[in-house]
């Protein structure tokens, strides 16, 4: 059976997400040398750079934990799986797992759109640069909006694993 994570759009977010993903991580720390540099090398301290750092960051984080969620190496807790013997009850707990996980996120997406709408209304600056934090705060939305997606395909491919295993104990 063919994962409904095999898709063309989501190989072609995920390689974008991992481009992009790349880049911040190699931008971070160039701005961080070049801060460095400034200020205790040639005592010619470079304000803006640690607000600038700001929008980097929070991309990278955001889309760091998109991608965990479309990899599915996201950090878990997998004690209980361990008392767990039975495989159809393995997959009915990873069931029940992923919906609440999908109900979380959807609930985290709501208030990160609302938040989008009011970083989009407000238009704030950031204080020294004058940059509009809506590009920074919009990396909440986006990045949540790609997990919760990744969710839902974790979440339907546990369903088919789950009904397959009651497929097979029924035959």
């Amino acid at each position: 059976m063919r994962s409904l994570g095999d898709t063309t759009i989501l190989r072609i977010i995920g390689r974008l997400q991992e481009i992009v993903l790349t880049v911040l991580v190699i931008l971070i720390p160039i701005l961080v040398t070049i801060q460095v540099i400034l200020r205790y090398v040639l005592k010619l301290p470079l304000m803006g750079i640690e607000e600038l750092l700001l929008f980097p960051t929070i991309w990278l984080y955001m889309l760091g934990g998109s991608n965990a969620s479309r990899e599915r190496s996201h950090i878990e807790c997998g004690v209980l799986v361990l008392y767990i013997h039975k495989e159809k009850n393995i997959a009915l707990f990873k069931l029940i797992k992923t919906s609440v996980a999908a109900i979380v996120s959807c609930w985290l997406t709501y208030w990160a759109w609302w938040f989008f709408m009011y970083s989009l209304n407000t238009w704030k600056l950031s204080d020294l640069l004058y940059l509009p934090m809506f590009f920074a705060e919009s990396a909440l939305f986006i990045g949540l909006i790609l997990m919760t997606m990744f969710t839902f395909i974790e979440l339907y491919e546990i369903a088919l694993q789950v009904r397959d295993l009651h497929r097979a104990k029924t035959i």
